[in-house]
């Protein structure tokens, strides 16, 4: 009897959309040249009896008043921001996706976690694919000391890790990295659609039949994304991205998905010799080196999750010496920068159509938020203008086309962390200011309802 030939499928390496044939297309994501081939999953053999009937114990359903909220079920890491990230602490069964540049601290931070688990007495299981088990004694050398609650293992095949969970039983397990594991139901090469995706499935659930957390370490694409199926990011609940220069000291831990906390909050962390330290005022850290009476320099609020964080914004307007005018814009968006440059050039009249113009945030932060459209204005026109803002100044607010100033949400916590750190003037929208609570004594607003209000204050 002839073999039958194995099935191949095409996979979209970007999304996971799967299709019988080679499109140039993908349908899913719309990218192009993305689909590669690879050997369709084999069944797995267990499971079923050979009446084809579900050999799994049955699971009895239970009421909503049954399920336990006890503040005793989570484990915490004893590391502040990486607790105020992941939501207040780490739950079983928790499955969390930690994304990151090669070299910027992804490991590090993980083993340092594992480190204050084991001295708590919690048993954590360390997997590693990458490295031997040398080289993770001589970074964990640099961290201090260890308890034997921590176990190490090196393996990429996920059935000798699932049995390696079921005999130890750890609390916390660590795999580093999901594109090195391999199960054998995927034909295909460790790192590549159908085998990622099928680890992550086997981690899945590990983690929820057995109650155990795991963090589970991804490589990104050259567009800062993790590399595999977009499909990946769904099925974990928790998704963290490790941001920062790997040549800077700052680090910046940013949660982009999280079923049990608050999205976008961030962590702050500055690399050192023994590992990375905690930032515990992100705020101060951001503003130091800040220059005095500069033109083109303001200070601004934005909100992370629910910390507000002061950030030094700098612009800087120049003649041009090309037909077509230079824009860029760092750690904030491009396009919200022309947008609010046709604003001005408009309902102010400042001729920027021939200027070349340049708006950075300093200390490597990345800021999608609209509260930060006001403190762009102020910046471009005191460079335009060459006249600095006061260094005691901070600013946030929403700018709209018609040159608006609108109201943003936590104004109230903004106020009180440009409070804190000694700052004495405000400028903010009008609208909004009449649910402000009470304003601290050494703190003056300036309220904003248009932005030619803002020309003649500048």
């Amino acid at each position: 009897m002839a073999k039958a030939k194995s099935q191949t499928l095409f996979f979209c390496q970007n999304c996971g959309y799967e299709s019988t044939k080679w499109m140039g297309q993908c349908p899913g994501c719309r990218e192009w040249n993305t689909f590669v081939e690879e050997p369709a999953a084999r069944s797995a053999a267990g499971g079923t009896s050979a009446s084809g009937k579900q050999t799994r114990e049955y699971r009895k359903p239970v009421t909503l008043s049954a399920v336990s909220m006890s503040q005793e079920d989570k484990f915490y890491s004893k590391i502040g921001e990486l607790d105020r990230v992941l939501g207040g602490g780490i739950l079983p069964g928790q499955l969390v996706l930690v994304g990151g540049d090669p070299g910027i601290g992804k490991s590090t931070l993980l083993l340092q976690m594992c480190q204050k688990l084991s001295a708590q007495d919690c048993r954590v299981l360390y997997v590693s694919g990458e490295e031997s088990l040398k080289q993770i004694k001589i970074r964990a050398q640099r961290m201090g000391e260890f308890t034997d609650s921590l176990t190490l293992l090196c393996e990429t095949d996920l059935a000798m890790i699932e049995t390696a969970i079921d005999r130890e039983t750890p609390q916390v397990v660590v795999i580093d990295s999901i594109q090195t594991m391999f199960c054998e139901s995927a034909t295909s090469a460790p790192g590549s659609v159908s085998q990622v995706r099928e680890a992550t499935g086997i981690l899945l659930r590990i983690a929820k039949s057995k109650g155990v957390a795991i963090f589970i370490v991804g490589h990104v694409t050259k567009e800062g994304t993790v590399a595999g199926p977009r499909v990946l990011e769904h099925m974990v609940d928790t998704v963290l991205y490790f941001e920062g220069d790997r040549y800077a000291s700052y680090r910046i831990l940013r949660a982009v998905k999280n079923r049990f906390g608050s999205t976008n909050e961030i962590g702050v962390f500055e690399m050192c010799r023994e590992g990375l330290a905690e930032v515990k005022n992100p705020s101060e850290y951001m503003l130091s080196g800040r220059p005095q009476n500069a033109a083109g320099s303001v200070v601004v609020c934005a909100m992370e999750g629910t910390r507000p964080v002061l950030i030094e914004l700098q612009a800087l307007v120049c003649d041009t010496s090309f037909q077509l005018p230079r824009r860029q814009a760092t750690g904030i968006d491009y396009n919200r920068v022309n947008l609010l440059m046709a604003v001005l050039e408009k309902r102010l009249s400042l001729h920027l159509g021939s200027m070349d113009a340049y708006v950075n945030l300093a200390g490597g932060m990345k800021v999608a938020e609209p509260a930060l459209d006001l403190g762009v204005v102020l910046a471009l026109i005191s460079s335009y203008k060459n006249k600095p803002i006061p260094d005691k100044a901070v600013a946030f607010g929403e700018v709209g086309l018609s040159g608006e100033v609108r109201a943003v949400t936590q104004m109230s916590q903004r106020i009180a962390e440009a409070a804190k750190l000694g700052f004495e003037l405000c400028v903010l929208p009008k609208a909004g200011t009449d649910k402000l609570g009470s304003i601290p004594g050494n703190m003056r607003l300036v309220r904003i309802e248009n932005v030619s209000q803002i020309l003649e204050w500048v």
